[in-house]
């Protein structure tokens, strides 16, 4: 699987795991590192100290490549990026946000840039802010989301024909035939969340980890638009959120309602029932908690078995 991502990345395959907040600590980006990947360690939910010390845990577990996920619209972005180059991170994934803000700083000083979106339209104008790497977000991915709702199916070929640099495919993507799919609809690499977020070295509960099993079809949605669209499982909170949007609740009341700290609560701290889960619909897929190795082993394996049967065709 040598591609456009195993190159620009020196990685040996071309397979990135997402920054997921709550869910991407050091643990997980260095697994995914050592096993061939990309790991990205999700600064989404670290003050700059926190980040600092993941970054350091994260360099001193593995000698291979590893980045960090910037969610562009935190507060504290200007600390974060700080931290980052005093760190000598070499590579960084934007998101939720204007990716010309920050691009030119960071390939200034040698870091490699991917910023996410969910449409064409975005993913060419961070072709033109510079970045290096695409990552274009389908709408079936857990977490914030784009409005558009346009799956990954739909959206792959057509940022395809429309950019010319390297191009991440994510969304609803977590097993080797997925990834095979996604390159040929023109992807170099896919990044992958969902499955990540139930690992054994993914940081997050092992509540939230053991509810993403019982996850089915049907079990997730894309809501809250008026603030920032995530998706997200359907339990009390979602159910109190349908509640507000049927009493007609404005924009501001939702978010007074959501409040601070409901994503740590429902990931990190396992509160089920008040907290916000999010999730991708490929949860449907999961049904066990094993390692990132053994992660690997099944994609590699799942890859090559898809490749042979398509041969047959």
């Amino acid at each position: 699987m040598n591609t456009n991502i195993t190159k620009i990345f020196t990685i040996k395959y071309p397979i990135v795991q997402g920054g997921m907040v709550w869910n991407s600590g050091w643990k997980l980006a260095s697994a995914v590192s050592n096993a061939g990947g990309l790991g990205l360690i999700g600064a989404g939910s670290m003050y700059p100290d926190t980040l600092r010390e993941h970054i350091k845990k994260c360099k001193a577990a593995t000698k291979h490549p590893f980045g960090v996920n910037i969610p562009l619209l935190y507060p504290n972005i200007e600390e974060l990026i700080k931290v980052i180059l005093e760190e000598k991170v070499n590579i960084v994934f934007t998101s939720a946000g204007n990716p010309k803000t920050w691009t030119e700083i960071l390939k200034k000083e040698g870091v490699i840039v991917a910023h996410v979106v969910s449409s064409t339209k975005f993913a060419l104008k961070s072709e033109e802010a510079g970045v290096d790497v695409v990552v274009a977000e389908g709408f079936e991915a857990g977490g914030h989301n784009g409005r558009e709702e346009t799956t990954t199916f739909c959206l792959i070929p057509n940022v395809r024909q429309h950019i010319s640099i390297p191009l991440i495919a994510a969304g609803g993507i977590a097993t080797g035939e997925q990834i095979l799919a996604a390159l040929s609809l023109g992807a170099d690499g896919v990044q992958i969340g969902s499955r990540f977020a139930a690992t054994q070295e993914s940081s997050a509960n092992q509540d939230f980890k053991n509810l993403i099993l019982d996850t089915k079809e049907g079990d997730t949605q894309l809501t809250l638009k008026e603030l920032a669209p995530v998706r997200l499982i359907k339990n009390h909170f979602y159910n109190e959120v349908l509640q507000k949007y049927s009493d007609g609740a404005t924009a501001d009341e939702l978010k007074d309602f959501l409040g601070k700290g409901r994503s740590k609560k429902g990931m990190f701290e396992g509160d089920l029932i008040n907290g916000e889960l999010e999730i991708g619909q490929v949860a449907s897929l999961i049904n066990s908690i094993p390692t990132v190795a053994e992660i690997f082993d099944e994609l590699l394996v799942d890859f090559d078995e898809a490749k042979k049967r398509m041969l047959n065709f």
